[in-house]
């Protein structure tokens, strides 16, 4: 149906080349007081601060995500929103670190900086060894050294020669397209195994512990990880300038001995994964929804705090503003906190497939106008990503107008991926995801033991918040929903 109305639209502005549509209409008013509360009665820094402080890293599937989840349900019931829910959706087991120790004994003393792979099993106890590099060895080198494998300190990679040093490209400050979306990771030597043979090999081996360097420099750690199952191995990520300096001393024969200890826990009692949810009920339309929301989860080495506790932390603050201003729009305002992004986008996706996907769920397609969601970044929102819906971008430009001082700047007509508002696209319903600012944020930040709440700005959060809260507001209240039409 958006695509027909598109088209006709479309055929009436080429055939009255004089047409000029009619500006989108701004409630001025309406935006005085979402700034008025969200900047002078803000309680947007409280929240972040529970949940990266507090809470601490909110890992899916983890005691902890599920704590950050019971209080965001628990702010949304306080403040007044409708039918506050938990939705629980399969996940499966989670994992929590209970220790680790990392430190070099001999031929001095040094404690090293690492930190265990998410799903990482456990070491059997402490285990203090002379390090066995294989950054160096063929694959038939390996298969002669099984024995000196079974329950070793393995370093499995070549040295690091090579580091995230680029940021991606900020789009709102080109006037020209720009790459969107992360850098490649830095390409290394390469090694003289691939990893998936390497990790076969040693797990064959029951060897004690693998060490891997990283891609991170200055300190920082870029920390992952995925459940392998019965095939989970004890696994840590070294600093490269630690990994490399015992590389170098293996190779020049001195005798380097480490003491490793990695304790960790499975979770298999709930193996559920949660959203949360709530809404602002409409009037006259409120069957239509307009929803905001962002991912609560996070990976397990620092606090998740760009990523994405402000997000999550905002699209909270912003039902509060509306809530507490009296906001009465026409639309549904419904906002979703996710789980499971980190792992690929699962909370958002099996919410989306549920809700909006397929033929069953036609009906709800077409009451659903436009998902805003806030992830990748930090700072204040700056535009949207139009997802190259250029039918779109004179209406969110009159919206962002009016928070130019506030730090906004423009919409990016291109699109961008590997965040929430993908499940949405993906079901044939509009999702946008908010611009914000990458300094630093590849290279220091994102999926790091950094991302902590010192990289994120109070004023920052309720700018987000603002914004947020009227972006939803007046999609809500627009006569017709968000248009559709694809950029040339």
């Amino acid at each position: 149906m958006r695509s027909k109305l598109f088209a006709a639209a479309s055929l009436f502005c080429f055939l009255f080349p004089s047409f000029v549509p009619a500006q989108e209409p701004v409630d001025a008013a309406i935006n005085a007081k979402i700034r008025d509360e969200g900047l002078n009665r803000s309680r947007v820094l409280k929240t972040f601060s529970y949940f990266t402080d507090v809470i601490g890293p909110r890992l899916t599937g983890g005691t902890a995500v599920k704590a950050a989840d019971d209080y965001a349900l628990a702010l949304l019931r306080d403040w007044g929103l409708s039918d506050p829910r938990l939705e629980a959706w399969d996940f499966g087991r989670g994992w929590e670190l209970e220790k680790s120790t990392i430190e070099m004994v001999e031929p001095r003393y040094m404690p090293l900086i690492g930190y265990p792979e998410a799903w990482s099993a456990s070491t059997a106890g402490e285990i203090t060894a002379t390090p066995v590099f294989l950054g160096n060895k063929s694959q038939a080198e390996i298969e002669k050294m099984k024995g000196q494998l079974k329950g070793a300190i393995v370093m499995s990679q070549p040295i690091q020669d090579s580091f995230e040093r680029i940021d991606r490209p900020q789009p709102t400050l080109s006037d020209t397209p720009v790459a969107i979306g992360q850098p490649r990771p830095p390409q290394g030597s390469s090694p003289f195994i691939t990893p998936t043979a390497m990790n076969k090999a040693i797990f064959d081996t029951g060897a004690g512990v693998i060490l891997r360097p990283n891609r991170g420099e200055h300190g920082t750690l870029f920390i992952l990880g995925r459940d392998n199952g019965e095939a989970a191995m004890p696994s840590i990520i070294l600093s490269a300038e630690h990994y490399n300096m015992i590389a170098r001393m293996i190779e020049l024969g001195v005798k380097v001995k480490l003491r490793v200890n990695v304790r960790t826990k499975f979770l298999t009692d709930d193996k559920n994964g949660y959203n949360v949810l709530a809404e602002l009920p409409g009037t006259d339309l409120k069957d239509e929804i307009v929803m905001i929301g962002a991912h609560l989860d996070s990976w397990h080495s620092a606090t998740g705090a760009a990523d994405n506790a402000d997000g999550s932390a905002a699209a909270l603050e912003a039902m509060r503003i509306l809530k507490a201003i009296g906001a009465k729009p026409r639309r549904t305002i419904r906002v979703a906190i996710w789980s499971g992004e980190e792992e690929g986008l699962l909370g958002s996706n099996k919410w989306v497939q549920k809700n909006l996907s397929g033929d069953e769920n036609k009906a709800a397609r077409e009451k659903f106008d436009v998902y805003f969601n806030q992830d990748p970044g930090s700072g204040p929102i700056y535009g949207w990503y139009l997802e190259n819906n250029a039918a779109a971008k004179p209406i969110f430009d009159a919206w962002l107008e009016p928070f130019k001082d506030l730090g906004a700047r423009k919409n990016i007509l291109q699109p961008i991926g590997n965040t929430d508002h993908v499940s949405f696209n993906r079901a044939g319903v509009l999702g946008f995801n908010a611009v914000q600012d990458y300094d630093l944020y590849d290279t220091r930040v994102h999926h790091t033991n950094m991302d902590t709440y010192e990289r994120v700005k109070e004023q920052d959060l309720k700018q987000s918040a603002i914004v947020l809260a009227s972006f939803a507001y007046h999609a809500a209240m627009r006569t017709e929903k968000i248009p559709v039409g694809v950029a040339k």
